[in-house]
């Protein structure tokens, strides 16, 4: 193994590199090399990633939480515009994925990992500002839910770095552990803030505290990535790579695949505490001592569960078979809470919402891995032999990720538009179990078939 460009003092062994190094020499597929060296580093990096996009997603969701506390604390805001503060984060967070895909491949995964944690005490402290005064304007408050985006964004280089560190044959599980440890981030989020800006108050309500409680533990994320984990320099997302993706057809059947799971699942995790203030409000805030919670955190917590699940379904019975069982079942969760919203029954609300999440989660593993399928299966298709399949699969992962996360923007807004034009979800959610067929649709034909350029191959 070739270690250069060291950035510690430590005195390395040779099979296992320490943390704040470059690696130069990285072979994942040679079984000798994995069980003796890979495993160790690949999951040490894991882990890091781990926690730093975990607090990524905690601050992507901070307004999802927030938005449905602002009326107590004494803002005045209309469906609209609190459909935007809830939406808004998704759009910039989709939107700033697609930088941050190429950055590992710039600065090194470890590098680019410790400088995305600490940009993420911009939102935090800004939230933390603005929320403490309800006559702060709303084009303010709408600045900084723009700023959470930041969380949002580091997803695409996490996945993309963490998928050089591992063996095809473990990519689905580990990508699947990645993603939903951080995807973990929005369920905590929804679980931690309600209880701590009712605690730490007294009376009333401490919205600011959603913003400092998070502070401390984005600076120990930012020193443990920065202390622990690697640089490969092998691993490069980067414009070339990119630009191979982009020309690749199913690039864009894959994304809007994703736009189906794992927007879903981002933008049904947005808008689930705000669902739940309008049509159970008694159910919004339960009483738990001196604090208050609300039951929103469950949808984000299972569905962050079911992802890891549904990359390892995945790596054995293929990716293309799990997600349209996925979109199946989104498809009948859809339809089952319009049938069972005139029961006013909070309890099938629940489950409903629940059984949804959960077919996301596995949905997101199971399109996720089947990317790297995808791309292997047409790595003789008109491709560029100076462009690695891994090179230009890392890439489509993190393009991939950033449309797909245009689902947490686009689901909130067709929920409102829904309330504003009826006065009910229903619609909303009718539009989008017409959706998921088309979806299962595509899945089938293209992918568990073997169609369009595939060779036959059921990915």
């Amino acid at each position: 193994m070739s270690i250069t460009r060291d950035d510690t003092d430590l005195t390395l062994a040779p099979e296992v590199p320490a943390g704040g190094t470059w690696i130069d020499t990285w072979t994942p597929e040679d079984e000798t090399f994995w069980q003796r060296t890979g495993r160790f580093v690949a999951q040490r990096n894991l882990g890091w990633s781990i926690a730093c996009e975990f607090l990524g997603f905690v601050v992507w969701q901070l307004w999802s939480v927030v938005v449905v506390l602002l009326p107590k604390a004494g803002f005045n805001l209309t469906t609209a515009e609190t459909f935007w503060l809830i939406s808004l984060p998704s759009l910039v967070g989709a939107t700033l994925r697609f930088p941050y895909t190429f950055m590992v491949g710039r600065f090194g995964g470890r590098n680019w990992t410790t400088i995305s944690v600490l940009l993420l005490l911009i939102p935090t402290v800004g939230l933390a500002v603005c929320v403490g005064d309800p006559q702060t304007p709303f084009a303010v408050l709408l600045i900084f839910a723009g700023c959470a985006g930041l969380g949002g964004g580091n997803f695409a280089s996490s996945m993309a770095n963490i998928t050089f560190f591992f063996p095809a044959r473990e990519k689905g599980w580990a990508l699947g552990l990645n993603a939903a440890g951080g995807n973990l981030g929005a369920s905590v989020a929804q679980f931690i803030v309600p209880i701590a800006v009712t605690v730490t108050a007294g009376v009333g309500l401490n919205l600011p505290m959603a913003g400092w409680l998070w502070i401390p533990f984005i600076l120990v994320a930012a020193f443990g990535a920065w202390k622990f984990m690697n640089n490969l320099s092998g691993a490069r997302s980067d414009v070339a790579g990119s630009l191979a993706a982009i020309k690749e057809p199913h690039l864009w059947l894959l994304a809007l695949l994703y736009v189906g799971t794992f927007g879903s699942f981002i933008g049904f995790a947005g808008v689930f505490p705000k669902l739940i203030a309008d049509t159970f409000g008694q159910y919004s805030s339960i009483p738990l001592g001196s604090a208050a919670f609300s039951l929103a955190f469950l949808g984000a917590l299972v569905g962050s569960l079911a992802r890891p699940y549904g990359g390892r379904l995945a790596d054995r019975f293929g990716g293309s078979v799990i997600a349209a069982v996925a979109f199946g079942a989104m498809a009948v969760g859809a339809v089952v809470v319009v049938l069972t919203m005139p029961l006013h029954s909070f309890a099938f609300f629940l489950c409903c919402f629940l059984f949804m999440f959960v077919a996301t989660g596995i949905g997101n593993g199971a399109t996720y891995r089947m990317i790297p399928a995808v791309f292997a299966a047409r790595s003789g298709a008109d491709k560029d032999p100076a462009i690695s399949v891994q090179r230009t699969a890392s890439a489509a992962l993190g393009l991939i990720a950033a449309v797909g996360a245009y689902g947490g923007f686009v689901i909130p807004q067709i929920l409102s538009a829904s309330k504003q034009a009826s006065g009910s979800y229903s619609g909303a959610f009718i539009a989008l179990a017409a959706a998921y067929l088309a979806m299962l649709i595509i899945t089938v034909v293209v992918y568990v078939r073997g169609a369009a350029g595939l060779n036959g191959t059921r990915v």
